[in-house]
């Protein structure tokens, strides 16, 4: 498993990936050509991924992403180091707080 900030990058054998993400829509890439796997609500910052592949995201604020990366890739973001991410699939979950009364996508 890999962590940057609020995000968790998990490998998933190609064989455990679900039938339905072959049906979800490709995320498009970022101005500068990176998989966006959460943006920053305040400073504009992004957990993104560099390299070849695609992203596909479940509907719904907790829908799970999924990334493919053929070639590998690296998860950058301005204020943390760089994570190397072998070639393959991985499930990317968002971490969430508890609020009063509801359940919520971690801001950056």
């Amino acid at each position: 498993m890999y962590r940057q900030g609020d995000v968790l990058i998990v490998p998933v054998e190609e064989d455990a990936v679900p039938r339905v993400v072959a049906d979800l829509p490709a995320l498009p890439r970022d101005a500068r050509g990176r998989l966006v796997l959460a943006l920053g609500e305040v400073t504009g910052h992004a957990h993104a991924v560099v390299g070849p592949g695609t992203l596909r995201r479940e509907a719904g604020p907790f829908g799970t992403a999924w990334l493919h990366l053929p070639e590998g890739g690296r998860v950058v973001h301005e204020e943390h180091a760089a994570i190397p991410l072998p070639k393959g699939w991985y499930r990317v979950v968002r971490q969430r707080e508890y609020v009063p009364g509801a359940v919520r996508v971690v801001a950056d």
